[in-house]
């Protein structure tokens, strides 16, 4: 059965889609976008917004009382794959802070993203 989660601690959908959903022991989470949850803002570099993204997919993990450590798969889409250098340090840093291992990832370069934004994340996590 799935349910949906919601958080106001991460920005809402921006279009028909939930942020994420419980299924069993997994969780979905949707594309999430830097959007600043409490200014409604996206910053212009690529380091804060890589920041941002995986402060939003921590706030969804959260509220789904999961933790860092439960997530297992992540995409991210960028618009320019010559950052991944900085998109790496920021990435890599956040799991370290988190104490959690690094998870499978993909990396992909997409033309364009919702808002124009330069970086994209969708996560899955998994909890006996």
């Amino acid at each position: 059965m799935n349910v949906i989660v919601n958080t106001e601690n991460a920005p809402k959908p921006i279009g028909p889609y939930s942020q994420a959903i419980k299924n069993e022991n997994f969780l979905i989470i949707s594309g999430q976008i830097p959007i600043d949850v409490k200014s409604g803002k996206i910053p212009n570099n690529i380091s804060e917004q890589t920041y941002i993204v995986l402060k939003n997919i921590k706030s969804i993990i959260i509220a789904s009382k999961y933790t860092i450590q439960d997530i297992i798969k992540i995409t991210v889409f960028t618009t320019n794959l010559e950052k991944i250098h900085i998109i790496n340090e920021i990435y890599e840093k956040f799991f370290i802070d988190n104490k959690s291992s690094f998870p499978t990832r993909s990396c992909i370069e997409v033309q364009k993203l919702p808002k124009n934004v330069k970086i994209e994340m969708e996560a899955m996590a998994f909890k006996k």
